[in-house]
C-alpha cells in the first residue's frame, strides 16, 4: 500500500500505482481536476503542487516518491476561493484563458509562504518556471504584490 496525504487526507493506493506519476493519481483517482496537464515534461509549470511546502511538477513527480510527504492542490489552497491569492487574481483580471492558472497560484502561495522578500526580481524567479501563453506575466506580478499586502501568506 501506498499511503499519501492530499489536501490534509489520507488515501491509501495500490501498489500497481507506485510509478505513475502524480498528476495522474491526482486526476484520475482522486477526482481531483484542479492540476493540469501541460507538458508532460515538467517545463510549463501547469501541474505545480505545493509537496512538504514547496512547489513540485506532479507530471515528474511518481506517487511512490510522494509517499509520507504532504501534497496539497489548487482544491486545498482555499475552500470556498477566499484565499488572498485568489482574490487578488480577480482583482487583477489575471486569467485570459485560465489554464495555467492553477500552478501559477500554487508557485504564487508557495513564495508568499517562504517568507522570502517580495520585489520584482523575487517574484520574477519564484514564477520563472510557470509558462502563461496569454502573457498575463504583469497581472500576475501585481497579484502577488496585492496578496501579500494583504497578509496573503499560504
Amino acid at each position: 500500500m501506498i499511503r499519501i496525504q492530499v489536501n490534509g487526507e489520507n488515501h491509501e493506493l495500490g501498489q500497481e500505482l507506485a510509478s505513475m506519476p502524480l498528476l495522474w493519481v491526482l486526476r484520475d483517482k482522486l477526482k481531483l481536476k484542479g492540476t493540469k496537464f501541460g507538458c508532460g515534461k515538467g517545463l510549463c509549470g501547469a501541474c505545480t503542487v505545493h509537496f512538504n511546502g514547496r512547489p513540485a511538477r506532479a507530471c515528474q513527480l511518481p506517487v511512490s516518491a510522494a509517499a509520507g510527504g504532504e501534497i496539497r492542490t489548487i482544491e486545498g489552497l482555499s475552500a470556498d476561493g477566499d484565499h488572498p491569492l485568489q482574490r487578488a487574481w480577480v482583482a487583477e483580471d489575471v486569467p485570459q484563458c485560465g489554464y495555467c492558472q492553477s500552478g501559477q497560484l500554487m508557485s504564487a502561495a508557495a513564495l508568499l509562504a517562504s517568507g522570502k522578500p517580495l520585489n520584482d526580481d523575487a517574484i520574477r524567479n519564484a514564477m520563472s518556471g510557470n509558462i502563461c501563453r496569454c502573457g498575463t506575466y504583469g497581472r500576475i506580478n501585481r497579484a502577488i504584490k496585492r496578496a501579500a499586502a494583504e497578509g496573503g501568506l499560504a
